[in-house]
């Protein structure tokens, strides 16, 4: 008997652990990240925060909404709520009348508009990197982030995948280059995902020559293909944190002369779907460089790059 109890406290943790495997390590920490700030204030109005109850779930949110928090955020925060009492073996209806209601109201009051981060179209991308050509770094700072950039861009890659991408996850081939994506986003289980970057007609914006003047001067033969520098531009083997990209791309356009406000490490993935879908390329395309699973994202590219490209007021003649 007490063999079945100390087997059942195996299955009990390991099960746990499974529930925490199911979403990818960045996800479990941002909703950890949420539900800590429920706690508080729950910890600051005498609530119980868990298990807790649909209606102290809705004066969160109704706080949140005061508090000028997107919709988005919201709605994150709730799931967050709802999945960390399933994690921690408690039930919470996240469905109750009382949160869905309210959650509408919040979202009539409040619209539903979010203001996107700017995408770095192919223009502005290509006036950045003749700015990097011009500055006095020296040369292997100024290789290392003209590949950060171009590479961002041609792949459409999150900034956590681009500064995730180790040596040996590319490989170079007649075309152009492979590059092997271990697990991202919409990749939970880590099935991977294989993107193709063709060579480029001017070598200057090319991201394949340019990431093979990088190697070849980095020297990196293994690990992160994108590290820091120490003092005196020396190569170090520590990644480029996310923040880094958009560091990088906000300090470049300052420095073109060109308003970086507004602008992310995302800009080069939306970019690269904006600049395409202005240029031409279907949606399904577009879905094979960025891995969406979901049209969704990519038609609000398209439609913002069709903005004036179909604009009915083009056929009127003043």
């Amino acid at each position: 008997m007490s063999e079945l109890i100390t087997d059942i406290k195996v299955l009990q943790n390991e099960t746990l652990k499974n529930l925490k495997s199911s979403k990818a390590a960045n996800t479990v920490r941002a909703y950890k990240s949420d539900f800590d700030d429920f706690e508080l204030f729950c910890v600051k109005n005498s609530f119980k925060n868990l298990p807790s109850e649909p209606k102290i779930v809705s004066l969160y949110l109704t706080y949140l909404a005061s508090k000028n928090i997107k919709i988005s955020t919201i709605k994150r925060r709730l799931v967050s709520i709802g999945l960390i009492h399933k994690i921690k073996g408690y039930y919470l209806d996240t469905k109750h009348p009382v949160i869905i209601e309210n959650l509408m109201g919040i979202r009539r009051r409040k619209g539903t508009y979010q203001k996107a981060k700017k995408p770095l179209l192919i223009n502005n991308l290509k006036h950045i990197i003749d700015v990097i050509n011009k500055q006095n770094d020296p040369d292997i700072k100024k290789i290392r982030n003209k590949a950060l950039l171009l590479l961002g861009f041609s792949g459409g890659f999150r900034r956590n995948e681009l500064v995730s991408i180790n040596h040996e996850d590319i490989e170079f081939v007649f075309e152009g280059l492979k590059i092997r994506l271990k697990n991202s986003k919409t990749d939970q289980f880590g099935e991977g995902f294989t993107k193709g970057i063709p060579h480029f007609e001017n070598s200057i914006y090319c991201p394949v020559s340019t990431l093979k003047t990088w190697i070849n001067m980095s020297k990196i033969k293994k690990g992160p293909l994108f590290t820091r520098f120490s003092k005196g531009s020396k190569i170090t083997n520590i990644r480029l944190s996310n923040q880094s990209v958009a560091l990088i791309i906000k300090d470049y356009l300052s420095k073109a002369g060109i308003d970086n406000q507004n602008y992310s490490g995302h800009s080069l993935r939306s970019g690269f779907a904006t600049s395409a879908a202005e240029a031409g390329a279907e949606e399904r395309s577009i879905m094979a460089i960025t891995g969406h699973k979901s049209t969704e994202m990519v038609r609000r590219y398209i439609k913002e790059a069709n903005l004036f490209k179909n604009n009915a007021l083009n056929k009127i003649k003043f």
